[in-house]
């Protein structure tokens, strides 16, 4: 994608008119007012602020569910006396495996899909509700569990046991409604925000949502254990109000007409999925670039998924815990914008490169150095601020790099790599720790190795990239014949 000269730099253009409108006085000026156009739409600064708005406001309901979602259930797991392989299981391999079902078949319907309401915005609105259920449920869980337990009397795997399958069932629900919607929100910013300010954007949304992050650590976490239905039915408000009322009002543009992909011998099915392999990875660019995001994106999983279990190992209360990722989130907001700059001026790869190679280097030290609850403070903030770092300055690589009018369909590919990762990377990691005796500074150490190979595959991306041209001068490959 070839990007002009960015217009938040620019002064207001000052011209004299060709052709004047009756009454206007030859040889007078006027000013013309600026704007920004992505496909069909065209947005003055007025219209742009508005979108802004619009999308940042959905986007913090959004994240707000995203960040409290795991540390509930890792909370809740555990007092329903969950294993550390069932929660890596149900944390990473569950949902990955769901991506994998899921994204491909939704990422080509919303791709091809035209109506009234745009090409994104339905695959949007229709889980709301099931999102907002299924998190109802997952606080219900232990209530159903000893419900369940009374009903099924001396044939009762026990109240635990029963409230951990109730858990399985509305977790289940919640990630299939959520892969839908995340599986097309990222297509909806490629197809509404211009180019030119893209990192700047995602600059904005990564701040949004480090916001909503130090709101849920800072002041609900503590409260978790007690009120966990309250707080899960608080959240799920928040989200069906504010995600809904964003799909509401954010309008999508025209599109070019789909063509039908003509029958192969073996049927229409058959060679749409052929046809969606064959675009998505016989090229070795595409292959490295998903291997690249892959492995730096998936890095962080491990310390992640257990986190709060180490930090309990490490005798650090959960309040403790709670500001600890305040801290982070707060030092990453005022990193936010200056990445998003950073990202627009240098580009994301080269950004990727080095923060997934600095972040394998602090993780393998913490890996080695920590032993006591303040040690552990240390090198958690830093996996945070680094991984999240590396969140915000790659967060456009994806609208940078894939071919923009098949998006949403690059996008499910990287999904499915990434879901492959995770079905091996979490679960993996939870046998480790039990096999281990829960020690769980092993996490900063394949956090850290998974990083080291990240950087590698980023640096081989870097070279294909700059052959294709580079920042200035970039066209994704094969584009024009999937245009």
């Amino acid at each position: 994608m070839h990007l002009s000269p960015d217009p938040v730099k620019e002064p207001i253009p000052i011209s004299v008119p060709i052709a004047l409108d009756e009454g206007t006085v030859p040889g007078t000026i006027q000013k013309v007012q600026k704007s920004w156009s992505v496909g069909t739409l065209t947005y003055t600064a007025g219209s742009l602020l508005l979108l802004f708005s619009w999308l940042l406001w959905g986007d913090f309901a959004w994240n707000l569910k995203e960040r409290a979602i795991m540390p509930i259930a890792q909370i809740m797991l555990k007092s329903l006396h969950s294993t550390d392989t069932l929660v890596g299981l149900l944390m990473g391999s569950l949902p990955a495996g769901l991506a994998m079902l899921i994204g491909p078949w939704i990422s080509v319907k919303s791709d091809r899909h035209r109506g009234r309401w745009g090409r994104r915005i339905p695959f949007l609105l229709v889980p709301i509700p099931f999102v907002v259920v299924s998190m109802l449920g997952l606080g219900m869980s232990p209530s159903i569990g000893i419900w369940l337990d009374g009903l099924l009397g001396p044939f009762s795997p026990g109240g635990s046991a029963a409230g951990l399958a109730a858990f399985v069932v509305f977790w289940t629900l919640f990630e299939v409604s959520s892969i839908i919607a995340n599986t097309v929100f990222g297509g909806l910013i490629n197809d509404v925000v211009p180019a030119v300010l893209i990192g700047r954007f995602f600059a904005l949304f990564r701040a949004i949502n480090l916001l909503a992050a130090i709101i849920f650590s800072y002041w609900i976490i503590e409260y978790v254990k007690t009120y966990s239905l309250l707080i899960l039915a608080g959240l799920a408000a928040v989200y069906g109000v504010g995600f809904g009322l964003m799909c509401l009002k954010i309008k999508e543009g025209s599109y070019p007409a789909v063509e039908r992909l003509a029958p192969g011998p073996k049927g229409v099915i058959v060679t749409e999925i052929r046809t969606y392999i064959h675009e998505c990875f016989n090229h070795k660019y595409y292959r490295w670039l998903f291997a690249a995001a892959t492995l730096a994106m998936l890095a962080s999983a491990p310390v992640n998924s257990f986190s709060l279990f180490f930090a309990e190992s490490m005798q650090m209360d959960i309040k403790a815990y709670g500001q600890c990722l305040a801290l982070t989130y707060g030092i990453s907001i005022a990193f936010s914008y200056p990445l998003g700059v950073l990202a627009d001026r240098f580009h994301p790869v080269r950004l990727g490169l080095v923060l997934s190679l600095a972040y394998g280097i602090i993780m393998l030290c913490g890996g080695l150095m920590t032993d006591s609850a303040p040690k552990f403070a240390l090198f958690f903030v830093l996996h945070g601020i680094l991984s999240g770092s590396y969140m915000t300055a790659t967060a456009s690589l994806g609208q940078r790099l894939y071919p923009k009018m098949k998006f949403a369909q690059f996008a499910s590919a990287w999904g499915l790599v990434v879901s492959v990762g995770c079905i091996l990377i979490t679960p993996a990691t939870g046998i480790m720790l039990d096999s281990a005796g829960h020690l769980y500074r092993l996490t900063f150490i394949i956090s850290g190795l998974i990083s080291i190979l990240g950087a590698g595959a980023f640096f081989v991306l870097y070279r294909l990239f700059m052959q294709l041209g580079g920042p200035a001068h970039y066209q994704p490959p094969l584009e024009k014949s999937l245009s």
